[in-house]
């Protein structure tokens, strides 16, 4: 991947054992693999960030990659949401033309696939591709379809997508989007999403949007349980009728939330590295990772914002595996849990689910969960 400079937050968290780091480096990597929570405007690479910014005369802290990367990636950041969301502040400006959207979203997925992602659903923001140069939002939402479109003809990486809607955005906003994810349903896109600072803006003034989506055959997700607690997740899935949760950590808090995603089969969209950026856990050996797999819950590992994170899908492995303390086993359980909950047709299911035991055969951990 190309922002791959320096070492990664997963190789800092693990430093212990040098050799057996390595080995685990390379089971990782060449695991294929499922992402279900990943933001196009989380994965930019910051040689292109330079790049687009000269091109187009964006007015940068620095054009230095090393200078810039504290203006938009957690570096050595005091864990916190709000510090967190300010990296997208200025990365939404570099969303200059059709050819610079159309460049981001082919990279976020050839770095996907440099990754043994076979599956991908990237989700994005239609008015923060559009905000800085006042595209419609139609266009936008045309120029990724495409280049993910052409993207299956020449990548092992299916990808799907998730429009993604702001928490802040007004009611007209969300409508808007939601037209526009019904005008372009299909193979590709695939749902809608809601994100942003759930403490400060509920779910619930987002109901009638929501609604009419999921009548029009639509798939949902929320974030919700990262900045605020269990009651986030259940508005999500009683309000907003909630397919999958994204992050979901804090549903350990109460019981009748785990009750209800266990009942209703709600994958969980963990992403362990951001839920310590972002001061969702106070550490990393702190997770809750293990007891929401102990709760039989369909937990998921993602990766959310890898330029911002500076991570891979490999990197969030090894985290879970070595910071949480994970057993690799519970690896395939993951990937499990997210073929079944992936916002797919059954039938195309059926063949990803085949496609991940044919290739997982030869590990022994991974039989159990693929039969």
């Amino acid at each position: 991947m190309g922002l791959m400079t320096r070492p990664t937050t997963a190789n800092r968290a693990l430093q212990r054992g040098p050799e057996t780091q390595k080995l685990l480096r390379v089971w990782a990597h060449n695991l294929p693999k499922i992402d279900l929570h990943r933001h196009l405007e989380g994965s930019l690479r910051l040689q292109t960030l330079s790049e687009i910014a000269v091109e187009h005369g964006i007015d940068l802290p620095s054009y230095d990659i090393e200078q810039l990367r504290p203006y938009v990636q957690v570096t050595d950041d005091y864990p916190d949401f709000h510090r967190f969301l300010e990296k997208f502040k200025l990365l939404r400006r570099f969303y200059t033309s059709k050819e610079a959207v159309q460049r981001i979203t082919r990279e976020a997925i050839i770095d996907a696939t440099e990754d043994n992602i076979r599956y991908l659903e990237l989700r994005f923001n239609p008015v923060a591709l559009s905000r800085t140069q006042g595209f419609p939002l139609s266009d936008v939402v045309e120029w990724v379809v495409e280049t993910v479109k052409n993207s299956q003809t020449w990548t092992t990486t299916r990808t799907c997508l998730i429009l993604q809607i702001g928490r802040e955005e007004p009611l007209r906003v969300a409508e808007e989007i939601v037209d526009l994810a019904i005008a372009f349903r299909g193979s590709l896109v695939r749902a809608i999403d809601l994100a942003g600072d759930e403490v400060n803006y509920p779910a619930r003034a987002f109901k009638a949007p929501f609604q009419r989506a999921r009548a029009e055959g639509l798939h949902i997700t929320v974030h919700a349980g990262e900045a605020a607690g269990a009651e986030s997740i259940y508005d999500a899935i009683t309000i907003l009728g909630a397919d999958r949760i994204g992050h979901g950590i804090r549903a350990v808090e109460n019981s009748e939330v785990v009750q209800l995603l266990y009942r209703r089969k709600i994958a969980l969209e963990v992403c362990p590295t951001s839920n310590f950026q972002t001061g969702a856990v106070i550490g990393l050996t702190a997770h809750p990772l293990n007891d929401l797999f102990g709760l039989r819950l369909k937990v998921t590992i993602n990766t959310d914002d890898p330029s911002v994170s500076d991570t891979t899908l490999t990197d969030e492995y090894l985290v879970a595996v070595r910071a949480i303390g994970l057993q690799k086993r519970l690896i395939f359980r993951a990937l499990r849990n997210a073929i079944e909950g992936a916002f797919i047709p059954d039938e195309e299911r059926d063949g990803l689910r085949d496609l991940f035991r044919q290739e997982l055969a030869d590990y022994p951990e991974a039989p159990g969960e693929f039969q």
